[in-house]
């Protein structure tokens, strides 16, 4: 498997990716020798406690897939293992899902054909349509004194459009470790997000 270390704000040393080569031979299981996984570090500086934080970012990149895990610590060496910790669990249950053992025989089925069984055990609700529909009544907060126009920065991103199934969204969610995931919902033909609720359940939000 190759491996892309990259730096920003501070210098990447022989020590830390001799370090990384060796931890990183624990996901080899987990992945081909065709696919990477890109180290990057970054770190930053906090003006108040005087202190820095370094931050490290691992990806996969798998066959249609991404598969991430990030983490924060006072050395990039504790960030790269807490990161790694992370990167390895969501790697196995990658590889659970692609292979899934049914009785006693090793039978290889889809996320698909599971859900077609089994989904509901997920117990995917949607969004209520009191929700969508604005009937829920709106509490308006007291308004914030005028400081006057200061600069707001948004941060775009813009991603090629995939149609896929919502349980298929799930999973690509649980890979990258986000809270939510905005995907084209191949069921309705149109956009849709899933999110992460409370005791391990999921639910979805579209447009009527």
């Amino acid at each position: 498997m190759e491996l892309t270390i990259s730096a920003k704000n501070l210098t990447v040393s022989d020590r830390f990716r001799e370090y990384v080569a060796e931890k990183s031979q624990k996901i080899e299981r987990f992945a081909s020798e065709s696919e990477e996984l890109n180290i990057k570090v970054t770190r930053h500086e906090h003006r108040r406690s005087s202190g820095v934080e370094d931050q490290v970012e691992l990806t996969v990149y798998k066959p249609g897939h991404v598969v991430r895990a990030e983490a924060n610590a006072s050395d990039k060496f504790a960030a790269f293992d807490i990161a790694l910790g992370k990167l390895i669990e969501r790697l196995r249950r990658y590889s659970d899902k692609q292979k899934v053992h049914i009785g006693g025989s090793h039978k290889n089925i889809s996320t698909s054909e599971l859900a077609a069984t089994d989904f509901a055990a997920i117990d995917l609700k949607p969004a209520e349509l009191r929700l969508i529909t604005g009937e829920v009544e709106i509490v308006k907060e007291p308004e914030a004194p005028d400081y006057g126009v200061s600069p707001v920065v948004i941060r775009t991103k813009e991603f090629e459009k995939v149609s896929m199934t919502r349980e298929e969204a799930i999973d690509r969610m649980e890979l990258v470790g986000h809270d939510f995931y905005l995907f084209h919902d191949s069921n309705i033909d149109q956009a849709a997000v899933v999110y992460r609720r409370q005791g391990w359940s999921y639910g979805v939000i579209s447009l009527s």
